[in-house]
Parts: structure tokens; C-alpha cells; sequence
């Protein structure tokens, strides 16, 4: 009886020994996965700039508290939290030439719906004033 309850035992603290080695999360892999969580429930304060690879010039920017991700089409998809219950999408497509950089900017801003969108452009949108 003794004995079983040792292999029961050891076969126990084996399986647990197991699948503690099997997870091999290092502290890094830890503070990734909470910082990325924190960033899609909105928490983390982002700033997303797309480049011309080409060009090397900067395409547009993004500040927000975001979510980022990206989708079947070749497009970084962007949800925006801009109210207690409203949100933006943006989508920023993506190709050989153009290129983007996620800052976390967390802390240097007190207003936790600020949002901005910047394109960097020469060329100036056509806009119809309707009265």
C-alpha cells in the first residue's frame, strides 16, 4: 500500500515537474503577453507610425489607446477607444514599401480617450463645404 501511494506519488510530481519545464516561460515571455492583454482591453496608451520604405519618409501617425493586430488582407488593423463605450477602426494597409512602429507612450497623457490621427502628405484632400 505504501508503495503505491510513493509511485502515485512520484508519477504525480513527475507529470507537475513536467509541465513546468514544458512551459519554459521566461520572465520576458511573462511581461510580453500582460503588456500585449493590458493593450487589447485598452490600457495601454500607443503610438503607431507608418513609414515609406521607399522614401523613407513617415505616411501617417496614430495616438490612442489601442488595439492592434493584423488580418488576411495585408492590413494593420486599429481599434481605437475614444469614449467610455466608443471606438474607432482604422485600417493601415500594408506592402513592400511601407513599414510601421509601435511605441507604448503610456503616462504622457492624462485624458484617457485621447485619440489623434496624422497624415503626412504634399498632397492636399479634395473637400466639399456643403452649407
Amino acid at each position: 500500500m505504501i508503495r503505491r501511494i510513493i509511485k502515485i506519488t512520484a508519477l504525480a510530481l513527475s507529470a507537475a515537474l513536467l509541465v513546468c519545464v514544458a512551459c519554459g516561460c521566461s520572465e520576458a515571455d511573462k511581461v510580453n503577453k500582460n503588456i500585449s492583454k493590458q493593450a487589447d482591453y485598452f490600457e495601454c496608451e500607443r503610438k503607431i507610425t507608418v513609414y515609406n520604405a521607399w522614401t523613407d519618409k513617415v505616411i501617417m501617425e496614430v495616438e490612442g489607446y489601442m488595439s492592434i493586430s493584423n488580418n488576411d488582407n495585408n492590413e494593420l488593423v486599429c481599434t481605437i477607444k475614444v469614449g467610455p463605450d466608443q471606438y474607432k477602426k482604422n485600417y493601415i494597409y500594408l506592402n513592400k514599401f511601407t513599414m510601421y512602429v509601435v511605441e507604448d507612450i503610456t503616462g504622457t497623457h492624462t485624458d484617457p480617450y485621447h485619440y489623434k490621427l496624422y497624415f503626412h502628405t504634399n498632397i492636399l484632400p479634395t473637400i466639399e463645404v456643403k452649407p
